[in-house]
């Protein structure tokens, strides 16, 4: 008879269509271990299932449009920070792409964002990311600005979509067919993909600020109105990232 170390090595050993062959070799044993990797895989099974239902779920526009095209996610990050760019970014999955747990960035850790960001990048049809500058969001606004990230985003992609899904605007100087979707994000695959790449890059150069202007706190703040970012706008004065039209309540002008 095998050791239950055996037997847990055969389970993690495993991929998940050979689990089942497991379950019905080792059910009869009645060893309290060889019962308790039983239940842990099944449990991991199903939520495996779970998780696709979700993603199956999250695909709901973009089987409704597909057949007009590509369909293409848009989101940006960055609209409402005291610094730094805004940043826009547009993805084109495969049909029936799986990356397990994507989501709204907002409702992932950064670690995952993380690992996500190249695994978007790799099994993308196409995607793009656009940026406004501090300098461009106080010449034109913020809303003028992001609308001219996603328009760069856009114009990266090749091939270019039939189709955009929008987070909930309307992008204007775009031919293209927009549907917008309110909380897009959280409700589309393709949008979901977009506003991790847009947040990844967004928070990745914020870092990078970060460490030639440590005063500010960019690394974690990531440029939003955090009371120790507004102490240091008031103690230091701004920088050459710092959007002029944003902080006029903080500091004089």
């Amino acid at each position: 008879m095998k050791s239950i170390s055996e037997i847990k090595r055969e389970f993690e050993q495993a991929g998940e269509l050979e689990l089942p062959a497991l379950f019905a070799q080792y059910e009869s044993d009645a060893r309290n271990g060889v019962t308790a990797l039983i239940v842990r895989y099944r449990k991991q099974l199903a939520k495996l299932s779970a998780e696709r239902e979700r993603l199956e779920k999250m695909r709901c526009y973009e089987h409704q449009y597909e057949q007009q095209g590509l369909v293409c996610g848009i989101d940006e990050a960055g609209r409402g920070p005291l610094a730094g760019p805004v940043v826009a970014a547009a993805v084109i999955l495969p049909k029936n792409c799986e990356i397990l747990y994507l989501n709204d960035s907002k409702q992932l850790t950064e670690k995952r964002r993380e690992a996500m960001f190249d695994e978007i990048k790799d099994k993308a049809v196409a995607y793009g990311i656009g940026m406004a500058s501090p300098a461009r969001i106080d010449e034109i606004n913020i809303l003028q600005a992001t609308y001219e990230a996603m328009r760069q985003a856009i114009a990266q992609l090749n091939p270019q979509p039939q189709v955009l899904l929008n987070d909930a605007v309307r992008i204007p100087g775009v031919a293209l067919q927009q549907v917008p979707i309110i909380k897009g994000d959280a409700k589309s695959l393709s949008i979901a993909a977009a506003s991790v790449l847009a947040k990844v890059t967004r928070d990745r150069l914020m870092r990078e600020y970060d460490a030639l202007m440590p005063e500010y706190g960019f690394a974690s703040n990531k440029g939003y109105g955090s009371a120790a970012h507004i102490e240091a706008l008031q103690q230091y004065g701004p920088t050459p990232i710092h959007r002029r039209s944003f902080i006029g309540n903080f500091i004089p002008q």
